[in-house]
């Protein structure tokens, strides 16, 4: 049997071999743990603890690597761009003037925490559809710019937007902690736009609009358009569109009354009725057409055709019918000149599609001269909108009026005298007026003064465009234009009075010409939009008007 050691009598008794009191137990604290035995820890629990710690240490030591050394560039751009701000400088737009100087479109002092200036326009009538308007640069609830940019919404304003707009700068301002500005550095100065010089003189194209409004309130038109242009260089004296928009409301847009009521209103205060309207030209086309029967050897100058102010076609399947096309009065014999003065209809059914022994032009030579003077194609003219109308033809009479597709002698007719499916602008009229003024020249027309003049001769023979010529200055004087024989200046015109709809109550008045006639210099015309069938105050009535203000405050440009 083995014994266990005794221990030294002598030796100290250890701490844990005390026997525990139980009647000391009730004074022991036990919330202090008073009264409890402690026990040392053991090596494997150090062990794990430490492990765990190392661990932990190893994984913030491999993110602090990352973070330095692999991400650092990355988190300190970050870092940079967190103290550092971009702001946009906003340059000066161009401004805008007539060809005489007169301011049209400038620059106004804003709120500085806008940053841009404010666009201001010369408030008389008569600029909205030349000057057009624009949005400002616009930022978002953050401060934010989705708009970084002028956008400009018409007239010259867009088609010049990029000369007249400038370059946009940048500053970089580098801010602390609290927000306190610290440095703050221009890298890209702002670049100022260019002005920017029209042709058009202010004085004109006030008073041309005032009167184009009046009439189209007073007649009961529905709207109204003009134009003046120089022969030469296609530089545009004048250009309006009645109604119009105010480009100083549609530019801050602060009167949503008024903006939502152009946006309803019937005449479309919108629409460029110079540009982008589209009407039915009449009888302003017949010198164009005259030409045309000249070179093709169907007619001479003196060649006379009887108006009895109808022709009648026999029907080719009912005997004893006929169907009638109307002059708009019994003109007896007219040779050429006369026949334009007198703008006959039957002369020009018969140029046109013949009659009887009379040879016509025919659909396709009538398709092939008009295009020729410009219609059916866009004049090129420096604003955006611009159509470029509607000569018919067989082709599409069976694309438009496939349950009636066949083309027939009336509809070359009506298409020799501005009818049926014929849509023409009004600078595609005025254009027409200039080839005959010029005797062959066919120009783009141009609003800024600087741009280049870009021009073509028309090859046919200069007489022909003497012997219309001088039908539309008989026309002035003595015929269907007689309200433009003005003392003081040779005009030469034609008129135009287009039916619409079958019921015909309504028409467009037109007018085009040429002044001086004996040295011409300028072109012009004039539409006025759907109104009474038999009202004299017609487009005749606004030219006259217009010719008798510049006779007496710009007569610089009625002299030879």
């Amino acid at each position: 049997m083995t014994r266990r050691p005794r221990k030294n009598a002598n030796s100290d008794i250890a701490p844990d071999e005390i026997f525990l009191d139980a009647r000391n137990i009730p004074e022991f604290d036990v919330q202090q743990f008073e009264g409890r035995m402690e026990a040392p820890i053991e090596r494997r629990t150090i062990f794990l603890v430490a492990l765990v710690f190392t661990f932990v240490g190893v994984i913030f030591l491999g993110r602090a690597f990352v973070l330095q050394l692999v991400e650092g560039e990355v988190y300190a751009g970050k870092s940079a761009e967190n103290r550092l701000e971009h702001q946009l400088l906003f340059p000066e737009r161009g401004i805008i003037l007539d060809r005489n100087g007169v301011e049209l479109a400038w620059n106004t002092p804003s709120p500085e925490e806008l940053g841009y200036s404010l666009r201001s326009y010369r408030t008389r009538e008569g600029f909205g559809h030349l000057l057009g308007f624009l949005h400002y640069p616009a930022r978002d609830r953050h401060g934010v710019y989705y708009r970084k940019d002028y956008e400009a919404g018409a007239g010259v304003e867009a088609y010049y937007n990029d000369r007249l707009k400038g370059k946009t700068g940048l500053r970089i301002i580098e801010t602390d902690a609290l927000g306190n500005v610290m440095s703050s550095n221009v890298i890209d100065p702002p670049r100022s736009g260019l002005d920017l010089r029209l042709a058009v003189d202010a004085r004109v194209e006030e008073k041309f609009y005032e009167i184009v409004a009046r009439v189209a309130r007073d007649e009961d038109y529905l709207g109204g358009a003009g134009a003046i242009m120089d022969i030469a260089t296609g530089e545009m004296l004048a250009l309006v569109s009645y109604p119009e928009y105010d480009p100083n409301v549609m530019t801050s847009g602060d009167d949503a009354e008024a903006i939502a009521q152009w946006n309803t209103d019937k005449r479309t205060p919108f629409l460029n009725r110079a540009v982008s309207g589209l009407y039915t030209p009449g009888s302003i086309v017949k010198p164009m057409f005259a030409v045309g029967a000249l070179n093709e050897g169907i007619v001479t100058p003196s060649t006379l055709i009887e108006s009895k102010g109808f022709i009648a076609i026999p029907h080719p399947y009912i005997p004893d019918e006929e169907t009638r096309f109307n002059d708009w009065k019994a003109h007896g014999w007219l040779d050429m000149r006369s026949a334009i003065a007198q703008s006959s209809n039957v002369y020009f059914y018969e140029l046109a599609g013949g009659y009887k022994s009379q040879k016509g032009l025919g659909i396709a030579k009538l398709e092939t001269y008009a295009r020729l003077f410009g219609y059916g194609s866009s004049t090129g003219i420096d604003l955006y909108g611009e159509q470029s109308g509607i000569l018919p033809n067989p082709e599409w009479k069976a694309k438009n009026f496939p349950d009636d597709p066949t083309w027939r002698i009336g509809d070359t007719y009506f298409t020799g005298i501005g009818q049926y499916g014929m849509q023409a602008t009004l600078l595609q009229a005025l254009r027409e007026a200039a080839v005959i003024a010029s005797k062959g020249v066919i120009v783009t027309p141009h609003l800024a003064l600087d741009a280049a003049t870009t021009s073509m001769r028309i090859p046919l023979p200069e007489e022909y465009f003497t012997v219309v010529g001088e039908g539309m200055r008989r026309g002035a004087v003595e015929g269907t234009a007689s309200l433009l024989n003005i003392p003081g200046i040779k005009i030469a015109a034609k008129t135009g009075t287009a039916e619409l709809g079958t019921a015909k109550t309504r028409v467009n008045s037109l007018v085009i010409g040429f002044f001086p006639y004996d040295k011409p210099r300028y072109a012009f015309a004039v539409v006025m939009d759907k109104g009474v069938r038999g009202n004299t105050t017609n487009a005749s009535y606004v030219a006259q008007q217009l010719f008798w203000f510049m006779l007496a405050e710009t007569p610089e440009y009625l002299q030879h």
